[in-house]
């Protein structure tokens, strides 16, 4: 099954480091997030990704073209072309990157790869890090039968809240009234009809998808009560900094 990572936006919230890098390349542990999130994927055996890129999106081709010369220990003959390789630490994935542009929203940057999709496929963004158990999510989704499955997350009530019911969600809340709220935490699992809902012309998966189906009782909640932090300010990548030091994350 293919993983989508919506990897195209401008991170502006956070500036002090997106001026320079699209923000799944902002580094944090000495790795991007970017491959935080592969990683965990990784582990349950989903390595075929497709990179939804935008806002210098040539960064995120540049990493991962490099990427296997950069895991490897070698030699370069300075009076030569020539490298000799001694040992290599890159990972059996396979990456597609798709250029959707700088300023398309969610929706339309998904519904440019309909024809690369010939079934179920999981969607994320490249700035949410979770230990989600996909394989979880993967039978929630499958015992649900809805249309798409997202992962439901109990962060600070700062967050837009989900109101469940018997893990269908019904409607979205702007402003919940305390913590302990259930919000969406970005980890989906997506029949191909999701596509029926979309449009490359300014079509917002949060606004303009998920509330339809949502209303239509084809949406469905995994709830995690693991680890999930997403990286919106300087503040959360502080948070992550010190979780990437202090928890025991599966992947590293």
């Amino acid at each position: 099954m293919k993983v989508v990572i919506l990897a195209g936006g401008r991170g502006t919230r956070l500036s002090e480091e997106t001026i320079s890098k699209p923000k799944p390349l902002v580094e944090a542990g000495g790795k991007p997030l970017v491959w935080h999130i592969m990683q965990n994927y990784a582990r349950f055996g989903f390595t075929e990704f497709i990179l939804l890129v935008g806002y210098k999106g040539d960064m995120l081709r540049d990493y991962f073209a490099n990427f296997w010369r950069n895991q490897s220990d070698v030699t370069f003959d300075l009076a030569s072309p020539n490298l000799n390789i001694h040992k290599v630490r890159s990972l059996p994935w396979q990456v597609s990157i798709i250029e959707t542009g700088n300023d398309t929203s969610t929706g339309s940057r998904i519904s440019k790869i309909k024809n690369l999709i010939d079934g179920d496929f999981m969607l994320t963004y490249g700035d949410g890090i979770s230990d989600v158990d996909i394989n979880q999510l993967l039978k929630a989704h499958k015992d649900s039968d809805s249309l798409v499955t997202l992962t439901a997350v109990q962060p600070p009530a700062r967050f837009g809240a989900l109101n469940l019911e018997n893990n269908t969600v019904r409607n979205f809340e702007e402003k919940p009234s305390g913590e302990g709220s259930w919000v969406n935490g970005g980890f989906f699992v997506m029949s191909k009809e999701v596509f029926d809902y979309m449009s490359e012309k300014d079509c917002s998966l949060e606004s303009d998808v998920l509330p339809i189906i949502a209303a239509n009782g084809e949406l469905s909640a995994y709830k995690h009560h693991g680890f999930w932090q997403p990286v919106d300010t300087v503040r959360d990548l502080f948070r992550l900094e010190t979780a990437i030091v202090s928890e025991n994350l599966p992947w590293l």
